[in-house]
């Protein structure tokens, strides 16, 4: 009896066990399980879980460049609990993301589980979608782990800690503990500030324009001057102009040509990474890291009705291939909803020479899913994305639209002075593609209305516009055009465009400022030290280089040890060799100040923090009182203005130190420069019409500054 009672307890046992599945976040492992029934269990690993230490470089630099990993600090739990599943379990299958990445999570998982349960089978699934046919196909489909692509992550984990573990503590030694530097960030940052640079050196330039209103009949058109006297105008300044205005006034003015131009508009491919990055940046106002963030979410799986499914492929990709089973869909779904606007092939765009092509382009699993149809299921920042990936994907399998430009000149002549004014407008003659667009939809695909004007119409001129302008200089970076930047150059890959601008931010090397990315006092300083003594290896193309043999590792046509040791022989002298020879700069960065503490009355130094410039006591450790810089005298009371920020959004503003008293306030930066006009203070500005410009804080004075008054200066 007892044996016939084992014997059932034993087979019991059997039935119980399970396939464990391990997955990377606990929302996608919630949806997968909907998905498998219940022969399946689903865990998530959060991540990676093994990794090197942060308290040391931990490469043997003398063996191959072997990496030592150890568990992450407080992930011991998570790693214990998986293998205790992994041991009860039939299989394992690893289902981390299918990148370098996630390759590295699964091979670090293999060899885990394997440690404690040598004989549990495990084995790779991956896929790019996750929905139930997708996930079923690759659980019937499992594979080995892919040793190359595990390499090429080890190589590049490698890499930069190389790097960031042997620059930082000489950038430590010689200039100010905390700071640290990064391989590829460095590189970002020497762009945002190359780019500074540029901005900062700009001059504007003062031309004019001049518009004028022409009626006929009850009809007015406002028309642009485009030729003076046979060529183009240069409006320098209000005296040109007005001159220009003094001989046409009373002129004889008549329509002396009127083009007809067509266009076809062709579609754009749907999204990469990166230019998501960029759209929804420009359309939504997303950081690049919100953008993934939210990717991320519409990618796992959302709540649709009782169903659970993720409803956009996977976000990380430089592809724009679709599959031929969702090009078949979205053609079915169009023959239905627009059947005389999309081609009779299927359109196919062509993937560019630097992409890796692991992954479909960005797209939604089900054409079906119309934003409409499933907003009520959505958060607004989830339906905003997953309608501009939707609209971007349908509408590139549609048929061009068609715009018509009818350009109209009229001519106005005084004497032996002639000079031609246009207007033009711009309609959508065919929709095509437009049809399925709103929120992708601009200005110009909307068009603006044709003049009704024919040649030999006499019209008269009714009012004139002269208008001043100054020339915009550079514009700084923001998320969407370092992204465009970066992956023009090849620096980063998809999966790494928002880390380098949050890397950036988080260490304070750069800050926002209306959307544009602006580097810091500290961030300038230590680009400035990187370009000077590194320049080979913060440079674009190196980095670029470098991404190069991380693919070609990836393909298995270098070995990881032999690309590192190429890099790191030298990289390692240059460092040694800056370490002896280069003086520290610690404690030159700290400026005597004219300031007298009011704690204990010794004088205030000016010293770098990990937040730009403060005053502090000379009189530290004993005394601690620390305080801002004053950037200017309050207009006010005298008082100094320094930089403040909100409790609430953390927002930075410029107030008088003699707050509640004095309630001068300004949103504005205060620049080391005073008004050559009424004296007060210079402010930075932007604004869309000037850009990025010097000017007054005094409301009631119009000082710009331009290049007159530079080169005058």
């Amino acid at each position: 009896m007892a044996a016939q009672a084992q014997v059932k307890k034993k087979k019991a046992a059997k039935k119980d066990k399970k396939i464990l599945v391990i997955v990377e976040s606990p929302a996608k492992a919630k949806t997968i399980e909907k998905y498998l029934g219940p022969d399946y269990s689903v865990k998530a690993s959060m991540g990676h879980l093994i990794d090197l230490p942060k308290s040391r470089t931990a490469i043997d630099v003398d063996n191959d460049f072997e990496p030592e990993y150890i568990t992450v600090r407080g992930r011991a739990k998570v790693l214990k609990e998986l293998q205790g599943d992994a041991k009860k379990s039939d299989k394992v299958l690893l289902a981390s993301d299918n990148d370098r990445e996630g390759e590295a999570i699964a091979w670090h998982l293999q060899n885990a589980i394997h440690a404690k349960s040598e004989q549990v089978p495990i084995q790779r699934i991956s896929f790019n979608e996750i929905t139930p046919q997708a996930i079923k196909d690759a659980v019937a489909s499992p594979r080995s782990i892919d040793d190359a692509k595990v390499n090429a992550q080890k190589a590049r984990r490698v890499l930069d800690r190389l790097v960031g573990y042997n620059l930082s503590p000489l950038l430590w030694k010689k200039v100010k503990n905390g700071l640290s530097a990064g391989r590829v960030q460095s590189v970002a940052l020497r762009l945002i500030c190359e780019r500074e640079k540029e901005v900062e050196s700009f001059i504007p330039d003062e031309y004019w324009t001049l518009e004028a209103d022409f009626k006929v009949g009850r009809s007015v058109y406002t028309a642009q001057l485009v030729s003076w006297r046979s060529n183009k105008p240069e409006l320098k300044n209000e005296a040109a102009v007005q001159d220009i205005i003094d001989k046409i006034k009373n002129a004889e003015c008549f329509v002396s040509e009127v083009r007809e131009t067509d266009k076809s508009v062709r579609p754009k491919p749907p999204f990469t990474t990166s230019q998501l990055q960029q759209t929804a940046a420009n359309r939504l106002g997303f950081t690049s890291r919100k953008t993934m963030q939210v990717a991320q979410q519409l990618y796992e799986g959302v709540n649709i009705g009782n169903a659970r499914v993720g409803i956009i492929t996977y976000m990380r990709t430089d592809s724009v291939r679709i599959s031929r089973t969702a090009l078949d869909e979205v053609r079915e779904w169009l023959g239905k909803n627009y059947p005389n606007d999309f081609p009779e092939k299927a359109i196919e765009y062509s993937v560019g020479k630097k992409a890796q092509d692991a992954h479909e382009a960005i797209r939604p699993t089900y054409t079906s899913y119309t934003p409409d149809s499933i907003k009520e299921y959505l958060s607004k920042d989830q339906l905003r994305l997953y309608t501009l990936i939707w609209e971007r994907f349908v509408s590139s399998q549609m048929n061009n639209a068609k715009t018509r430009t009818v350009s109209v000149d009229i001519k106005v002549v005084s004497g032996e002075d002639e000079g031609i004014f246009r207007v033009a407008g711009t309609k959508v003659i065919e929709k095509g593609f437009y049809k399925v667009l709103k929120l992708l939809t601009s200005k110009e695909d909307k068009g603006n209305p044709y003049p009704l004007l024919k040649q030999g119409d006499k019209v008269n001129v009714e009012k004139f516009y002269p208008e001043q302008h100054f020339t915009q200089g550079p514009p700084r970076y923001t998320d969407a055009t370092i992204v465009r930047i970066l992956e023009e150059k090849g620096i980063g890959r998809p999966s790494t465009y928002a880390p380098i601008i949050s890397v950036l931010l988080d260490r304070y090397y750069v800050t926002r400022s209306n959307k544009q990315l602006v580097p810091t006092i500290l961030g300038k300083m230590i680009n400035d030290i990187l370009v000077e003594y590194f320049p080979h290896y913060i440079d674009a193309g190196f980095t670029a280089a470098m991404e190069t043999k991380l693919d070609e590792v990836e393909e298995s046509h270098v070995r990881w040890p032999d690309m590192i040791r190429e890099f790191w022989t030298p990289f390692k002298a240059r460092v040694d060799e800056v370490g002896k020879t280069v003086e520290s700069f610690k404690g030159s960065l700290d400026e005597p100040t004219d300031y007298t503490c009011e704690k204990c009355g010794k004088p205030l130094v000016k010293k770098l923090g990990r937040f730009g410039f403060f005053l502090a006591c000379s009189g530290f450790p004993d005394c601690r009182n620390a305080k801002s810089i004053p950037l200017a005298k309050c207009p006010k009371c005298g008082g100094d203005v320094v930089a403040r920020k909100n409790k609430g959004r953390g927002k930075e503003f410029y107030g008088c130190t003699n707050y509640p008293n004095c309630d001068f306030l300004s949103h504005f930066k205060p620049i080391n420069q005073n008004c050559p006009k009424c004296g007060h203070f210079m402010v930075e500005k932007y604004d869309k019409k000037n850009g990025a410009h010097k000017a007054c804080i005094n409301p009631s004075c119009d000082y710009l500054h331009s290049v007159e008054e530079d080169s005058g200066e």
